[in-house]
């Protein structure tokens, strides 16, 4: 029903001339850092976003570039978005400046008809990078370009304005809405402004738990949708209006959020199609954000734990997945619930020492085909038990299918150490199960014990299950003790000892996508026949010179 009313108030403003200024009335700086190296491929002919690059250049045969066949939803949507922009700015030379305008005019020609480009998400991601960007592609342009780019964003804001709330309830309906408040401001379209103004209170409600955590429960879509808050608030300010009391109120709680998905390098923790990210950004995010305090131990709504003791850090997944929206997906083929990047990863952790990363994800790669982005999402991927080689959620192209439906979770402190117990009932159907995980951190940092188990049925057959940790490609792992124990090397020089009891241990290939994809390792704890339980521990060693023997602590 949303869909069909918003529908008919788009054909209705479509009837209505536009007013198309010369120029936007208000000049606009894009506050985020743009990449290079991504700039100067991209004038070869290639864009690469989220790890995956595709061929993007004006004048490529039919759309290609622009329609269907050119990539994924989530490329095409990149790609239709113009953030790219950025990366051309970065460059700062008049090649650069003048690939934008090629890009911009063949995708007037060519691409500004296709079903992804009148998404409102992408939309409002579009007029947000003109926008910012005015000054780089367009302000000393030929009249016929800017006046070719104007009408667009005339008729973008007309539409976009029209087509809130958007239906979409990830991060992509808080774009929208800050596409078109900013093309309200540029355009001196009061109505619009309003317009979006009414709808950004409830917006930020559904957009936000009450811990500060994003919906979508990735760290990536907290990082862009905290950049969402700032580029609003600077939006509302520079206009003249006073923001909305939630707005204040969501960044006090959302930027502290941010730290708590943060590993000791800076990058994020790899949940929910997330990859590392600059440190540089999340710094320069967090101080535009005016964040204050340290990172919070735990976001209850949201479904994290922060584990911190000594220069030992955990961070777990322990909340269900986002609901699902019921039909299929959003306009221009993009997902529509937040469960769009949701992977099959409950339970799943990470841990680092200091600055290096050493039991990880495998990371993600959103962008990318189905088949190599559902590789990434599979329970396989992370860092937790996989039951019968069966996901703990069914991988769906719009998001989820059969999902965890209760998780719990209860952490306990005392003298310094830590644990957490958690559990999640995803293999319930089928198999019945429900997997039962406890974390225990000593006061040191240097002994993580663990216990994962599977509660089955009076009378049900055991499945087979194992417990992965997957490594970061810089740790380096052997076997020892006649391939009882894995032992671990970080680049610092530091050793970690894996053992396990009721399993075998093994070494196998794994692939690491926090960046570009690189090769490393994963350690399995393959359960018993008929067990049910697994334990095991991860303890700092002293490491032996070349050649000689580790001993425990």
């Amino acid at each position: 029903m949303i869909g069909i009313l918003r529908g008919a108030r788009q054909r209705l403003a479509r009837l209505k001339p536009v007013r198309v200024p010369e120029a936007p009335s208000r000049a606009f700086r894009d506050l985020w850092p743009g990449d290079a190296a991504r700039g100067a491929r991209l004038l070869r002919g290639e864009f690469e976003t989220l790890g995956t690059a595709r061929p993007l250049r004006p004048g490529l045969p039919g759309a290609e570039g622009w329609d269907r066949a050119s990539g994924s939803p989530a490329w095409r949507a990149a790609a239709h978005g113009f953030a790219w922009m950025r990366d051309l700015r970065a460059l700062g030379t008049d090649a650069a400046r003048l690939h934008a305008r090629a890009l911009t005019d063949d995708w007037l020609a060519r691409g500004a008809e296709e079903a992804t480009a009148d998404a409102p998400e992408v939309m409002g991601a579009r007029l947000s990078a003109w926008l910012g960007h005015w000054d780089f592609f367009a302000a000393t342009a030929e009249d016929s370009f800017r006046r070719a780019v104007m009408t667009r964003m005339a008729q973008d804001a007309r539409d976009l304005s029209a087509a809130l709330p958007a239906e979409a309830e990830h991060r992509g309906a808080l774009a929208a809405l800050k596409g078109a408040m900013a093309a309200a401001i540029a355009l001196e379209e009061d109505a619009y402004l309003q317009r979006a103004a009414r709808f950004l209170p409830a917006e930020i409600e559904r957009q936000f738990h009450p811990d500060g955590g994003h919906v979508e429960r990735s760290p990536a879509m907290q990082l862009l949708a905290l950049q969402d808050l700032i580029e609003i608030r600077n939006l509302l300010h520079g206009a003249g209006v006073e923001p909305p009391p939630h707005l204040a109120a969501v960044l006090d709680r959302a930027a502290p959020a941010l730290r708590l998905f943060r590993h000791g390098d800076g990058g994020l923790a790899l949940f929910n199609g997330t990859r590392e990210e600059a440190s540089a950004l999340i710094d320069l995010v967090l101080t535009q954000g005016q964040a204050r305090g340290r990172a919070p131990l735990d976001l209850p709504e949201t479904g994290f734990q922060r584990m911190q003791a000594g220069r030992t850090l955990i961070i777990a997944d322990t909340g269900a997945p986002p609901a699902a929206r019921p039909g299929a997906g959003g306009e221009g083929g993009l997902p529509a619930g937040a469960d769009r990047f949701a992977h099959a990863g409950t339970l799943a952790f990470e841990m680092s020492v200091g600055r290096d990363r050493m039991i990880v994800n495998c990371g993600a790669a959103p962008a990318a085909e189905e088949a190599w982005r559902d590789a990434l999402r599979a329970t396989a991927a992370h860092s937790t038990l996989v039951l019968s080689d069966t996901n703990s959620a069914e991988l769906r192209q719009e998001g989820l299918g059969r999902r965890p439906e209760q998780v719990e979770v209860a952490r306990h402190e005392a003298g310094g150490a830590q644990w957490v117990e958690a559990s999640h009932d995803g293999w319930r159907r089928g198999f019945g199960a429900v997997h039962r995980r406890r974390l225990y951190l000593a006061e040191s940092g240097d002994d993580l014990r663990g216990e994962d188990a599977v509660e089955l049925p009076a009378d049900a057959p055991v499945p087979a299950f194992a417990v992965r940790f997957h490594l970061h490609p810089s740790v380096s792992a052997s076997l020892v003790q006649d391939e009882s124990a894995a032992l671990l090397r970080l680049p610092s020089g530091i050793g970690w000892r894996i053992r396990a009891k009721g399993a075998r241990l093994s070494l196998e290939e794994s692939v690491y996508v926090g960046a570009e994809p690189r090769r490393s390792t994963q350690v399995v704890l393959q359960a018993e026949e008929g067990a049910t339980a697994v334990l095991w521990a991860v303890t700092r060693v002293s490491m032996p010179a070349p050649g000689g023997a580790a001993s425990g602590e």
